[in-house]
């Protein structure tokens, strides 16, 4: 059933057929014309609650291929390159791929505010997702287009480990399983100038230290550290 306004009917159609759909596929428009509007333009009917649907949405897709693709990496490499793929960054990158900030209704101080375009772009990215999802309650209108950007990001990611995101992924599982972020306790090193690894990072949890790791950043050592705790939990967990 098309929404009741033609232009904004058109706008949505125009912005299927770039995700490679066709404009009489099963999609209930009024919910993609919801997963368009910012709640400065509606504090009631925007896009919220379809992008908390289409966060569940994004990280079972990712899974599913990261599954599909690489049935036998570590649990662990699949926490930490889903975390990067489901991130804001990468959400919003693929959103301007689509064009979706000519289509997102956005109304008062946030049209001028570009430093929350990122956040903003993801979430109605996640939005879109929910509204595709609740279409057919199936990811029939998703895979189709989703699958081949993330077999592309993941394998970029696979070929430079340093962009996995351990600590994401070890604040994930320590969220769940505690309902508690872990600590990171960084030192700066004495060490000679040659070498490369000038931080000292430390993560803790409940007053125990999972693990450290050393790098040239303090966001690299936290990665490090993050990297071992992660994995050494995930070794724990499997019988």
């Amino acid at each position: 059933m098309s929404i009741a306004y033609p232009r904004r009917q058109r706008q949505l159609e125009s912005l299927v057929r770039k995700l490679g759909l066709e404009a009489d596929a099963p999609i209930k428009w009024q919910l993609l014309d919801l997963a368009l509007t910012h709640p400065t333009v509606s504090e009631s009917a925007n896009y919220e609650h379809l992008e908390f649907v289409g966060d569940a949405v994004v990280r079972l897709v990712a899974a599913i291929v990261l599954w599909e693709t690489y049935p036998n990496c570590p649990v662990g490499d699949f926490a930490a390159i889903r975390s990067v793929l489901v991130s804001d960054r990468i959400l919003a990158q693929l959103a301007r791929e689509y064009g979706l900030e000519l289509h997102l209704l956005v109304a008062g101080s946030a049209t001028a505010d570009k430093v929350g375009q990122e956040s903003r772009l993801a979430d109605a990215f996640e939005a879109i997702l929910g509204a595709l999802y609740l279409s057919t309650h199936s990811l029939e209108l998703i895979r189709s287009w989703l699958d081949p950007h993330f077999k592309k990001l993941a394998a970029e990611i696979r070929l430079d480990p340093a962009r996995f995101n351990y600590k994401a992924a070890l604040q994930e599982w320590t969220q769940a399983k505690y309902k508690v972020l872990p600590e990171y306790r960084v030192m700066e090193m004495n060490q000679p100038q040659h070498i490369q690894e000038r931080f000292l990072a430390e993560v803790w949890l409940h007053g125990q230290k999972l693990g450290q790791g050393k790098g040239r950043s303090i966001k690299a050592a936290e990665q490090a550290a993050a990297k071992v705790a992660f994995l050494s939990l995930d070794n724990q967990e499997k019988p």
